[in-house]
């Protein structure tokens, strides 16, 4: 339903999947092998996939923690975004590689589910794009020591209220990778 006109694509998100991010990530591999399952879908209906990196003092670009997990694959031809804020869409160029490529709908997976995944959720939705989260392809890391609940409470919650998120014309949801259908998916 999106607000953005003549957007009618959709395109997979993938949000910091990278060493130094998921290494200690709560069902990592389960979340990797989401993901991975999503993106060879996406690539067979050719729908956009959107790699997203962050860099920082922790995640130094060119390091091996900044690098995305071994287990995932961005091709050449796939959009990387480098970001430095928890919303991808700050300070990047991401509006302009959606804007190009036509879409309108985020479907968005990876981590953290407290800070990266949720900015970027909310950042798109302000923006006008209907945003869903994959609720089995994101995660997070242990963030109790801090007052944070523990990761599949924070994982839970976020699917939770993300089921009913939406604004005028556009709207958030969840669905389970197993029922995302890029075919149905991938525009006019």
């Amino acid at each position: 339903m999106t607000t953005l006109v003549n957007r009618p694509n959709t395109a997979l998100i993938v949000i910091d999947l990278q060493n130094g991010v998921v290494a200690h990530a709560y069902r990592r591999q389960e979340v990797l092998r989401a993901v991975n399952m999503l993106v060879e879908k996406a690539r067979s209906a050719n729908v956009p996939l959107v790699w997203v990196r962050h860099g920082d003092e922790e995640l130094e670009p060119g390091s091996g923690p900044w690098q995305i997990v071994d287990e995932l694959s961005p091709r050449h031809s796939e959009a990387i975004i480098e970001k430095s804020y928890r919303d991808a869409f700050e300070g990047t160029d991401l509006e302009h590689v959606l804007s190009t490529l036509a879409v309108g709908k985020l479907i968005v997976t990876g981590a953290q589910t407290d800070m990266c995944i949720r900015s970027t959720l909310h950042g798109a939705l302000v923006r006008g794009y209907d945003a869903i989260l994959v609720s089995d392809a994101h995660t997070t890391v242990d963030m109790t020591p801090w007052g944070a609940p523990p990761p599949d409470g924070v994982i839970a919650h976020t699917n939770l209220y993300w089921s009913n998120q939406r604004a005028p014309g556009r709207t958030g949801g969840v669905v389970e990778s197993k029922d995302v259908d890029f075919a149905l998916l991938a525009g006019p």
